[in-house]
This record gives C-alpha cells, sequence and structure tokens, in this order.
C-alpha cells in the first residue's frame, strides 16, 4: 500500500531522481520556462517553489541551503538579486504547468512548466 506515500518516485532510485530534480529546478530557473513530461513537470514545481521561499527569505543560510540544491552559483545569485523579489507579494504558486500535445516518439503527456512572473 503507498497511502499518503506523496512523493513521486519518477521511477528512479533516489540519486538519480534528486540529480534530475536539482538539473530540472537549475534550467527553469535560468530559462524561465521549459518543457518535459507531465509527471517531471508537476514533481518539479516543489522543489522550484521551495527554492524561490529561500530566496525570498534572503539569508545566509538560506543562500547555502539554495547553493547546495542548484547547480549554477550564478543561477543562485541570479535567484536571490532579481527573481526573488519579483515574488514578494505572492505567497506560493511560483510555477505554472500547463499540459501540451504528446510526444511524437512514444506519446508521453508532455507539459510545459514555466515561472509565473
Amino acid at each position: 500500500m503507498r497511502h499518503r506515500k506523496r512523493i513521486n518516485l519518477l521511477s528512479r532510485p533516489a540519486d538519480q531522481r534528486r540529480a534530475l530534480l536539482r538539473s530540472l529546478t537549475t534550467e527553469l530557473l535560468r530559462h524561465k520556462k521549459i518543457t518535459t513530461t507531465e509527471t517531471k513537470a508537476k514533481a518539479l514545481r516543489e522543489s522550484v517553489e521551495h527554492m524561490i521561499t529561500l530566496a525570498k527569505r534572503g539569508d545566509l543560510h538560506a543562500r547555502r541551503q539554495a547553493a547546495s540544491f542548484i547547480l549554477d552559483n550564478d543561477i543562485v545569485k541570479e535567484l536571490f538579486a532579481d527573481i526573488a523579489p519579483k515574488f514578494t507579494e505572492r505567497n506560493g504558486g511560483y510555477v505554472r504547468v500547463t499540459k501540451t500535445m504528446p510526444r511524437r516518439g512514444d506519446g508521453a503527456p508532455m507539459a510545459v512548466a514555466e515561472l509565473i512572473l
């Protein structure tokens, strides 16, 4: 039974799942919009919103926590300097996931994950 098991495992071991979410989070913060499968986009939403919440807090400990998760230090600086101030009056819901056409090769449901700026 998997009752009340909220985390989406994405059919991967824990280390690969964490690496996938770290890279997707970094790329979403870099490009502000990415196209991926619907399941990955929904799992990505939680980690990106946590990073933006850390950036809104803005202290040294939050910066170090974000830097330990995000793969590029330039993106961490941009997150704290440019992205977080745009969300000061917003209490959540920083990422929009929009369903698109299925992928051509295997018919996987695709979605666009984008920051709501």
